[in-house]
């Protein structure tokens, strides 16, 4: 990442604000029906796609610090970050436009399947301060805190991304 030496305290208090503003904000949002604004049913499989395409981002930007392609991992970062906020976005405006769609699935796949969303929504919560305190500290050139944090925010950050499309297509046949 950029290997300027700002002070990461200069982010601190932007990442707590998003780290509490953003899952506010989707609750919140997550009650507000858009009238007259036709069903956005189309966005599911996209969203999910992006979420895939995360999962895949992150893990070749895995791949490519470790090889030592610096750039290339601050780019891939980038766009995991890019791709992200995509997905928040997309998935408010179904949601602010269609009702949440119940699970149809019955016996141990629906217990499967809470377990999966509940672990995700959690997870997806508790991953933004992560996220957002790794990549200040990669911008702020604390590589050592960098990769300490990494190596956190790398398997949540992940386990959201791939549960995100498996969530996705255990509800799809219910829509």
């Amino acid at each position: 990442m950029h290997t300027s030496p700002q002070s990461p305290k200069n982010y601190n208090l932007w990442i707590w604000i998003f780290s509490i503003a953003i899952p506010l904000a989707v609750a919140v949002l997550f009650t507000v029906k858009i009238p007259g604004v036709e069903r956005l049913g189309f966005l599911p499989p996209i969203y999910a796609t992006i979420n895939a395409c995360t999962a895949l981002i992150l893990i070749t930007a895995v791949y490519q610090i470790r090889k030592g392609n610096r750039k290339l991992h601050e780019r891939l970062m980038k766009t995991a970050i890019v791709f992200s906020a995509l997905f928040l976005i997309m998935y408010m405006a179904y949601h602010m436009t269609s009702d949440s769609t119940p699970f149809g699935g019955e016996g141990v796949v629906k217990y499967v399947y809470y377990f999966i969303l509940l672990t995700h929504i959690l997870l997806s919560i508790i991953v933004i301060p992560f996220v957002l305190i790794t990549f200040v500290r990669g911008i702020t050139g604390q590589f050592y805190k960098h990769r300490k944090i990494a190596r956190i925010t790398f398997p949540l950050w992940l386990y959201v991304a791939i549960s995100g499309v498996v969530v996705y297509l255990m509800i799809s046949p219910y829509y």
